[in-house]
């Protein structure tokens, strides 16, 4: 099991530093975290679909809010499934 943390913004002009900090803060490791400047709307996410590519069973993916990973509820429920078909879970700091 591995906390592993997924931190975007939209824009690469905005900082990612303050969720990486909240990630950093929750016990997630550099080396397990997953950082991209993508719009949430993207399909071409390619940190995303490393990790996704690179979970295991019981991992949990950390997010400090729900829609740094996913802007439609379409998208969030088919990457929750994706997550959950590899055995791991998903978790938001803030909460949904």
């Amino acid at each position: 099991m591995a906390l592993i943390g997924y931190a975007r913004v939209s824009k690469k002009d905005q900082n990612l530093d303050r969720q990486v900090d909240q990630l950093k803060e929750y016990g997630i490791p550099k080396r397990n975290m997953y950082v991209e400047k993508y719009s949430g709307t993207s399909k071409d996410r390619p940190m995303l679909k490393k990790m996704l590519e690179e979970l295991e069973s019981n991992d949990i993916v950390v997010v400090v809010d729900i829609t740094r990973i996913s802007r439609s509820s379409k998208d969030l429920l088919g990457l929750v499934d994706e997550i959950k078909e590899k055995g791991a879970s998903i978790k938001s700091l803030k909460g949904i």
